[in-house]
């Protein structure tokens, strides 16, 4: 979201002499100075993410600046979407919570998709922040039923979310539930005439694959991450496409084709290199060597 539309400076700065913060005071931890300055005098803007932490600092609502800055009519919810996705490509659950405690009395979230796309991550930070399976699976189930009670015909976000459920039961090692979710995703987003995010596809069959091979069902398992591993070919993505590599690796390392399983771990590790990944690419490696020891 573009921020260019809206007077956020003169509200930025009217607010902070409200709370007799500082330009220092205020910037600290969030921006320089000079980039305080900057937004104030509308020479420049501030990301989502910083409004954000500005708004939580000066100890407001974030809705706050929208209703009384805004130069034209502006969609809240997809401002506050916007800031969730941000924070969940981070991994950043505890923001993510902290915004739906916030939000989800908000009537502007009252609408049935608004209200579903909050319980769904209210969901997923249960069991990222708490380790709460049960309730996190819970409010994942409640969410779909929010547009889906009776889980047929499913659409692309209810698709979303029940991958969300597969990859909770991967993570708690309930490989059997994972791969029959995973298998009704699927079966669901194939039926789809189009589909919006191919992302979603993807990682469908990265979690049916990490499942099958778990249980030990390696064909099947190779099956799938070929799929996927295709399927980023042909999109022309890098999401995923080196756990995808890793995936057939490893199936075929336990199928016993040392040479072939070999082959695809490196180019993991190739594509990890290139993409300059340097963490996950030590982490790679050491699961890659145990491997191979097996």
């Amino acid at each position: 979201m573009k921020l260019e539309k809206y007077l956020f400076g003169e509200i930025l700065q009217s607010v902070r002499q409200y709370k007799n913060l500082s330009v220092e005071e205020l910037a600290e931890g969030i921006c320089t100075v000079d980039e305080l300055i900057s937004f104030e005098k509308e020479r420049s803007y501030p990301t989502l993410d910083v409004l954000y932490q500005f708004a939580q600092k000066l100890d407001m609502e974030l809705t706050y600046f929208f209703d009384i800055a805004s130069k034209t009519t502006v969609h809240f919810p997809n401002a506050v979407i916007q800031l969730i996705e941000k924070y969940k490509r981070e991994r950043n659950y505890e923001a993510i919570h902290n915004i739906i405690q916030q939000e989800k009395e908000n009537p502007l979230f009252s609408q049935k998709s608004l209200k579903q796309y909050l319980l769904w991550h209210e969901g997923i930070c249960s069991y990222y922040l708490n380790g709460n399976a049960d309730q996190a699976l819970d409010l994942l189930s409640k969410a779909i039923s929010v547009t889906n009670p009776k889980r047929v015909s499913l659409s692309e976000r209810e698709i979303e979310i029940l991958t969300s459920i597969g990859s909770i039961f991967n993570e708690i090692g309930n490989f059997k539930s994972a791969v029959t979710i995973f298998m009704e995703a699927l079966s669901n987003i194939e039926k789809l005439p189009h589909i919006l995010n191919i992302k979603g596809k993807l990682r469908i069959l990265f979690g049916l694959s990490q499942a099958l091979t778990e249980l030990g069902e390696l064909e099947k398992s190779l099956s799938y991450s070929q799929k996927g591993l295709n399927l980023c070919i042909n999109e022309e993505l890098l999401f995923l496409l080196n756990e995808f590599h890793y995936q057939i690796g490893e199936n075929y390392v336990k199928m016993g084709q040392l040479d072939k399983g070999k082959y695809y771990l490196d180019e993991c590790l190739h594509l990890l290199e290139l993409e300059g990944k340097t963490n996950l690419l030590r982490i790679m490696k050491s699961e890659i060597d145990k491997i191979l020891k097996s």
